[in-house]
């Protein structure tokens, strides 16, 4: 949207579509469920109406006839006089007779003449009634006032306004879905919408219809795959139309309002992916109680706002506690994603990285690391779980749910856990939804509107599995980050943060060497695991444990066998590294890497993948 005074630029763009005859079958998609500025008449302000309004305030002109269609109500009319309007040219258009002929009709054959007319009137009012809350019988009518308005009667059309018709709800009356599981009126909507759009006359005419659905992806395949539906996004609300609403809420309520900690301007910035409705019970809610709205509280409602409006299970909204002070060891690569990645995170778009590939193998900390680095950087984290769903069509829905979101967030940190289970590749073999949920993935991680806004960071024990179309230079393939197991003065960190839990002291040198023989595992998660587990003896005890307890602890445990597979792990993190200073020994040249895929090839040989 441009800013409050002037009409939205999508709103622009669908009436140029129109006007210039490019189509005359019209999809609004994306934010058409929330409130919209429509800026005033002679500068009186802007009012916030919702979509549907703001089609009826906008369009409604001279020589235009605008009828809303909805699906369990009745097809509404905008001006007093257009019903008997179009009652007028449908008798003109049944009839066949303009109005002079009807006129000598009247005077020749009387009362049997004056009875036809008003028997196809008394049609079309029915017609109408029985189109409240039946959308196939109203689909029909509408496709048949099309037919009436281009016709032409005694050299002139039968109706003369064109129509422009607003179908709300399109995806509910239009569901997709297999065509075997649609039920015979949903069949046959499609195929009257079909007929509709597809006919040379009509697509030549004046007459207009304009569908309105959150997402393409939900209508009708057989409808929404028609060239002549033409798209138009309704964008979310972006900062300066957030503030103009927070302000025209402010003044509305009175001077003395204020409306949240640092004033409206801040609030438009931290309320960044809510819509205006969700914005307005903030802000009603603070009004009600009489006090600001405060920071938690709209981190909360923006990150149950997402959380409701992309599906359970599909993301998470978090704002981890933690920083990178919180973790323990890995000191070369905190240096690094102090003074290399966050700079680039908060680049400019220019320099911005558009995301990077974290890899390593499990329980190495890669998750409790990187969600410190986000603890860190003070921008929201949307955690990405799960955007396939097992039912028809509905990928492509949370897809474009998601992408909506991203947008409308300033600036975001996309999370994704275990990367390479929730893309898949691109490849041949690859299932159609599969491929084109990948493709999307990557279209908008390097796609320059989105560079410096949004962070991907994909993390995955299986970098191997990662498609290669991700692991790109553009793409998370500037930089893959490997995460390993501690050693040297990492080691020696992480025995000491065991040890110093189980003593309640800090351990001397021959302490902790004493557990450094007697651990079983050597990952992050096993020093993690072995601190618990003495965390807990302690506690049972009632007091600190002497060294042996501990180190009678830590033999008891046996490590379970996964060590092959952690160790291939580890080799392909080492191999897709992109950085030689990440890498254990910088100095590492082609034969050392030819040694380490001689034992990738040897651990698949034996069955590691």
């Amino acid at each position: 949207m441009t800013d409050s005074g002037r009409e939205p630029l999508f709103l622009a763009e669908a009436a140029r579509i129109l006007n210039a005859g490019q189509t005359r079958s019209l999809l609004l998609t994306g934010n058409v469920h929330d409130l919209l500025p429509c800026p005033g008449e002679a500068g009186e302000g802007v009012e916030w109406l919702p979509l549907v309004d703001l089609l009826v305030r906008r369009w409604s002109v001279p020589d235009r006839l605008l009828l809303v269609v909805e699906l369990n109500g009745p097809i509404r009319f905008r001006r007093e006089g257009d019903r008997e309007t179009l009652r007028a040219a449908w008798v003109r258009w049944r009839t066949g007779l303009g109005d002079d002929e009807r006129a000598v009709r009247r005077m020749v054959d009387g009362k049997p003449f004056v009875g036809e007319e008003e028997a196809v009137a008394a049609a079309f009012d029915d017609h109408l009634q029985r189109a409240v809350g039946n959308p196939t019988v109203a689909f029909e009518l509408l496709r048949q006032l099309c037919l009436c308005s281009r016709t032409m009667i005694a050299g002139r059309p039968a109706l003369g306004p064109d129509l422009v018709l607003v179908v709300e709800a399109a995806d509910l009356a239009l569901p997709e879905a297999p065509v075997p599981s649609l039920s015979q009126a949903d069949r046959r909507r499609i195929a009257i919408c079909r007929d509709w759009f597809l006919d040379p006359g009509f697509m030549d005419g004046g007459d207009s219809v304009v569908l309105l659905a959150e997402s393409r992806s939900l209508l009708n395949q057989r409808v929404a795959r028609l060239p002549q539906l033409l798209e138009v996004a309704v964008p979310a609300p972006d900062t300066a139309t957030r503030r103009a609403f927070v302000d025209s809420f402010a003044r509305a309520r009175g001077p003395e309002t204020t409306v949240a900690e640092g004033g409206p301007g801040a609030l438009a910035e931290s309320t960044a992916g809510l819509s205006l409705l969700a914005l307005r019970q903030l802000l009603r809610g603070a009004s009600h109680r009489r006090s600001p709205i405060d920071r938690s509280e709209v981190v909360a409602k923006v990150g149950s706002f997402l959380e409701t409006e992309l599906g359970e299970g599909v993301v998470e909204v978090k704002k981890p506690s933690h920083t990178l002070d919180d973790a323990v060891g890995f000191r070369r690569l905190k240096t690094f994603l102090r003074t290399e990645l966050v700079p680039r995170i908060d680049a400019d778009p220019a320099v911005a990285l558009p995301g990077a590939a974290v890899a390593g193998p499990i329980g190495g900390g890669k998750t409790f690391l990187f969600e410190a680095l986000a603890g860190e950087l003070g921008i929201p984290v949307l955690v990405l779980k799960s955007i396939r769903s097992q039912w028809f069509g509905q990928t492509d829905v949370l897809f474009e749910r998601l992408r909506r979101a991203i947008e409308a967030l300033d600036r975001v940190l996309i999370f994704v856990d275990e990367a390479d289970t929730q893309f898949g590749g691109v490849g041949p073999s690859t299932h159609d939804t599969e491929r084109r949920l990948t493709g999307r993935i990557q279209a908008m991680m390097s796609d320059p509107a989105l560079r410096g806004r949004v962070f991907w960071l994909l993390m995955t024990a299986r970098i191997h599995r990662l498609s290669p179309d991700l692991r790109r230079p553009g793409r998370v393939g500037d930089l893959i980050i490997p995460v390993l197991d501690p050693a040297g003065e990492d080691r020696a960190e992480f025995l000491d943060w065991v040890l110093a839990k189980a003593l309640g002291r800090d351990p001397s040198t021959a302490e902790r060497d004493g557990l450094d023989g007697a651990m079983p595992g050597s990952s992050a998660a096993a020093f993690a695991a072995l601190r618990s587990l003495l965390a807990a003896r302690v506690r049972t005890k009632g007091e600190p444990l002497e060294l042996a307890e501990a180190l009678a602890v830590a033999g008891d445990i046996l490590p379970p066998a996964i060590g092959e597979t952690r160790r291939y792990q580890t080799l392909q993190a080492l191999v897709n590294c992109t950085r030689r200073s990440l890498l254990p020994d910088p100095g590492v040249g082609p034969e050392g890497r030819e040694r380490w895929l001689e034992e990738i090839r040897s651990l698949e040989a034996s069955g590691i993948s």
